[in-house]
């Protein structure tokens, strides 16, 4: 009996072999490497509340009697309600490939326009408020890393990652309110050539009403970026994530139409933007499991771009043009963020 059964037990594993079976151990090994094959995918549905801001100046000080900076325009927006789409798709044990595009209509705000004349020392000569409508934003990330980090007892990660973004937010301002008029502004003549009655100002002037599109302004961001993203379980049913993100160079546009002098005075776009620059991004989460499939989270996100070095360009209605250094380009958004994510 005890022949017979070594010699039956010998010729299933013979034919194990043959045909694919496993012992138990070797099954469990073939579960395990089948998983770290897998694609692994996790969506998510979100939105970020989100406050902005965009402000850009220039240097023309070369030409008498124009102040550094010239002028300085701040897009400063109320709330920007974004509604964002992401996915992460892991490969293997290790790689994952990731994207989130996002937009909003900006729901109001203000433009303040300042112009400087050298005589005001860096004061306002002129100072106008206009209402910003009408405008909205755009943008995508797509990125690809790897895990480089697993914490103990399988609690979460540090990830490695680098990509893309691009960012585009388009500004819309009605109206023009004069809220401070200087002594120079409202005297020095500003056409040397054919002296007469040319001031920046004029104090008391009456305002533009809000239903008159004074100025449109689109800036749009390229940028390379690099950064790690972390994972931390607390518990079983509550997470930390959190990524820094830097963008050593980026490229942007800026395009301005200021439409009560198109199309006498100047083009539309009536001056235009280019330069490179450089910004960071940052974003910290809690995250709460619902279900096996189903997490929520809240958390706060950062963006900040700024330049380094710029051009700014005027578009005369003559189709001549002057160029001078842009002296400040910097768009920041910021807020809370909250949504919902499936694993499968």
């Amino acid at each position: 009996m005890k022949k017979t059964s070594l010699r039956f037990h010998h010729g299933l594993c013979i034919v194990a072999l043959v045909v694919g079976c496993t012992t138990p151990a070797t099954f469990s090994i073939a579960q395990d490497d089948l998983a770290d094959r897998r694609l692994r995918v996790e969506v998510g549905l979100g939105t970020w509340l989100s406050v902005g801001e965009t402000t850009w100046s220039h240097n023309a000080s070369v030409v008498s009697p124009f102040g550094n900076p010239t002028s300085r325009l701040t897009y400063e927006d109320h709330s920007a309600n974004v509604v964002e789409l992401t996915a992460k798709v892991r490969v293997g044990p290790r790689w994952f490939g990731q994207f989130n595009i996002g937009g909003a209509r900006i729901g109001g705000g203000r433009l303040t326009d300042d112009d400087f004349l050298v005589q005001d020392g860096g004061n306002p000569s002129l100072r106008t408020h206009s209402d910003i409508d009408g405008s909205g934003l755009w943008y995508l990330n797509m990125d690809v890393g790897a895990q480089v980090l697993e914490f103990h007892e399988g609690r979460g990660s540090v990830e490695a990652m680098g990509g893309f973004q691009y960012w585009r937010q388009r500004h819309r301002a009605f109206g023009v309110r004069q809220v401070s008029c200087s002594a120079a502004g409202a005297s020095i003549d500003l056409d040397p050539v054919m002296p007469g009655v040319n001031p920046l100002c004029v104090p008391g002037a009456s305002p533009i009403s809000s239903g008159v599109l004074a100025i449109s302004n689109t800036n749009t961001w390229y940028s390379l970026r690099t950064g790690v993203h972390a994972d931390y379980r607390l518990v079983r049913w509550l997470s930390l994530r959190g990524s820094i993100i830097v963008k050593p160079i980026n490229f942007f546009t800026n395009d301005d139409t200021h439409h009560l002098r198109v199309p006498s005075e100047f083009q539309d776009p009536s001056f235009t933007m280019r330069g490179i620059g450089f910004g960071a991004d940052a974003d910290v989460t809690a995250t709460v499991s619902l279900t096996s499939s189903f997490s929520g989270y809240v958390g706060y996100r950062v963006w900040w771009n700024r330049l380094i070095d710029g051009t700014w360009k005027g578009h005369q209605a003559d189709g001549r043009s002057f160029s001078y250094p842009l002296t400040e380009m910097e768009s920041l958004r910021h807020g809370l963020t909250a949504g919902i994510l499936y694993r499968f």
